[in-house]
């Protein structure tokens, strides 16, 4: 081979390699950042270690956790599932997970997979604010969603049976003399593509069976400075997570943009 076409092949192999290492971190498969902290790894050990049932006003389960360990169905190890019995029919708030630890602004990635058609279930942030899972639906209600603020666009989403992705960066509220003077911002890709960029979340919807806050105002308005676990929602259905990761930081500007 001439020297030159060795060089090109030698310049093209380092772009490849260099564009893989920097989205190594988003995406289905996504390998923890430096710093990050494993919150899920498809195991009962992990799941009872780092996890415990809300224990909202809807709350109808019992510890030890019911979500069950479950079959990867595409690589072969195993998942956790959202179908605890106390949350059939679509009963949210009655088994939903919460992790022990809670945060205030982080970078957080999410796997998980929807087994049958309609699916539902929720990554909540803070406990606070949901980023919608929910096959089928393309609303501001729907998939990728913060819900009932921001649609995302629904093609990004691989569809049933298959894994997807969360990659979320998140800024909590600000307050002063416990006023809010800055909306909580979060910046998401799904499925490694950037669906939703610095969005400001209004409040928490759902009211007291949804998460924290819930409760302190009809509007939903009433948010505190208190930071909040991440939550994952039960509704009765087969949705299946893992590797689920988070590294905490402190953003001092209101700037949750990455991989710019």
């Amino acid at each position: 081979m001439p020297f030159h076409a060795l060089k090109l092949t030698a310049i093209a192999a380092l772009f490849l390699f260099s564009s893989r290492a920097v989205f190594a971190e988003i995406g289905v498969g996504a390998t923890p950042i430096d710093g990050a902290e494993i919150l899920l790894d498809g195991s009962r050990e992990m799941l009872d270690e780092k996890w415990t049932y809300w224990e909202g006003p809807r709350f109808a389960s019992s510890l030890p956790i019911k979500w069950k360990v479950v079959p990867d169905p595409v690589d072969g190890s195993t998942a956790i599932m959202t179908d605890d019995p106390a949350a059939a029919g679509g009963k949210f708030g009655a088994a939903d997970i919460v992790t022990k630890q809670k945060f205030r602004d982080f970078r957080l990635h999410v796997e998980f997979l929807i087994a049958k058609p309609g699916g539902n279930s929720g990554v909540y942030l803070q406990n606070r604010h949901e980023i919608q899972i929910l096959d089928g639906d393309d609303t501001a209600h729907g998939m990728a969603a913060v819900i009932n603020e921001k649609a995302a666009p629904y093609e990004v989403y691989n569809g049933l049976g298959k894994w997807n992705a969360y990659d979320v960066t998140f800024r909590a509220a600000r307050f002063e003399n416990d006023k809010r003077t800055e909306q909580a911002l979060v910046t998401l890709y799904f499925n490694g593509v950037k669906v939703h960029e610095n969005v400001p979340i209004l409040r928490v919807w759902g009211g007291p069976n949804s998460g924290l806050n819930g409760d302190n105002d009809e509007q939903g308005l009433g948010i505190t400075d208190t930071p909040g676990g991440i939550k994952l929602q039960a509704e009765g259905h087969d949705v299946r997570y893992r590797n689920v990761w988070i590294q905490e930081i402190d953003l001092k500007q209101p700037d949750t943009d990455f991989k710019k």
